[in-house]
């Protein structure tokens, strides 16, 4: 499937979005995903060309933030691994079942998210008491990874709440970390999707474009204002997905709740 050169370029333009927003405070896919949806791609093909653009868009915002000093792989090493582990796991199921099994799940987990960060005290760009070990930290990155292979939107806000939360660090080291997370997860699940045939390369290619442009723009934006903008990012975009699922009559919720 080759799509029309003003369908390219609109999803370029959407991948550009995306990058930035994700460089920032995760879950560009939210973008992403729903534009190659948008575009008559069907879901297996479009969450595996997703994480063709994503991860090429990550690895760039993960050179950014290693050059500014906030990336730590030597302590977070094993969460990394975690990500990647898990998310083979679910790009590995993706292709056995029905992926919309997890829509009902989300808006939950994206209300929980924007409160957290609503209600929570003000979060430091400082580091702070690790609420837990390695192991534990590393065991809910890998949870999340499995989901990011599975389905993917919204695991770059749901990592950098982990690394918040109970890793214990500043916004900015928190969305550094995520970004490295992130990218092992979308790796494994873009090599596990091509292994089955489903990525869509010309598409991917001209997405990642926009996404490694973005990923530079949002990266920069992030270390320079810190969580005065990652933080309002994270809780609009979390309420403004969840508001489109609910309204998506395709939903399992919306049925529930309007059916």
């Amino acid at each position: 499937m080759i799509p029309s050169p003003e369908t390219i370029a609109f999803l370029m333009a959407a991948a550009l979005m995306a990058g930035c927003i994700d460089a920032m405070a995760g879950g560009g896919g939210l973008i992403a995903l729903p534009a190659l949806l948008a575009a008559g791609i069907p879901p297996v093909p479009a969450v595996a060309t997703n994480k063709l653009q994503s991860a090429l868009g990550t690895f760039g915002a993960c050179i950014a933030y290693a050059r500014a000093g906030h990336m730590d792989l030597k302590t977070y090493k094993w969460p990394v691994v975690a990500a990647f582990s898990g998310s083979i796991g679910g790009a590995w199921l993706l292709q056995r079942v029905d992926p919309s099994i997890l829509a009902g799940l989300m808006p939950a987990l994206l209300i929980a998210l924007a409160a957290y960060f609503t209600f929570s005290p003000r979060i430091s760009e400082m580091d702070r008491h690790q609420r837990v070990g390695i192991v534990v930290l590393s065991l809910l990155v890998g949870i999340i990874g499995f989901y990011d292979g599975f389905f993917g939107p919204g695991a770059g806000a749901f990592y950098t709440t982990i690394f918040v939360a109970l890793g214990g660090l500043g916004l900015v080291r928190a969305t550094a970390q995520t970004k490295a997370a992130n990218f092992a997860s979308n790796l494994a699940g873009l090599l596990t999707m091509i292994a089955g045939g489903h990525v869509i390369w010309i598409v991917g290619l001209a997405m990642a474009v926009g996404s490694i442009t973005g990923g530079q723009i949002g990266s920069r934006l992030a270390m320079r204002f810190g969580s005065r903008l990652i933080r309002p990012l994270l809780i609009i975009l979390s309420l403004t997905l969840t508001a489109k699922m609910l309204l998506d009559p395709k939903n399992p919720i919306h049925a529930l709740l309007f059916g």
